[in-house]
């Protein structure tokens, strides 16, 4: 079973938003699309003053099995990318709610956030997609 913190928000695609006390919201994979994946072995940040609308692509992650979009949760401008996954992307594997986040947003609009799922709810998604 993977790992769902409680105190996060979630998509139905497994991304994870964390709100952080600034305001601007951490975004990175889930455990569960990380084991999903595989060992990463790219990550492709945003670039820091992009503009992103919700569920747009923000980043790509790729293993040795596929590549894949992350879709931005939330509508916003990508503030902060963790640039120590260009050369460490397995991070995102080892800790996915940690070191492993992938960029930070100053959200267009924060009350957007309860549009996302809870910890309970994402658990009831991953039980549909038999995890």
């Amino acid at each position: 079973m993977s790992e769902i913190p409680g105190d996060l928000r979630y998509t139905k695609t497994h991304e994870w938003v964390r709100v952080l006390p600034d305001g601007l919201v951490e975004v990175g994979i889930t455990d569960h699309a990380q084991h999903a994946l595989g060992d990463l072995v790219f990550v492709e940040v945003p670039e820091a003053g992009r503009k992103v609308a919700a569920r747009d692509p923000l980043a790509v992650v790729e293993s040795v099995k596929a590549a894949s979009d992350v879709y931005s949760p939330l509508a916003g401008e990508v503030m902060a990318v963790n640039g120590g996954l260009a050369s460490e992307p397995e991070r995102i594997n080892r800790e996915p709610y940690a070191s492993g986040w992938i960029a930070r947003l100053r959200p267009s609009d924060a009350a957007a956030l309860s549009s996302l799922l809870s910890a309970a709810d994402y658990g009831k998604v991953l039980e549909a997609e038999g995890e």
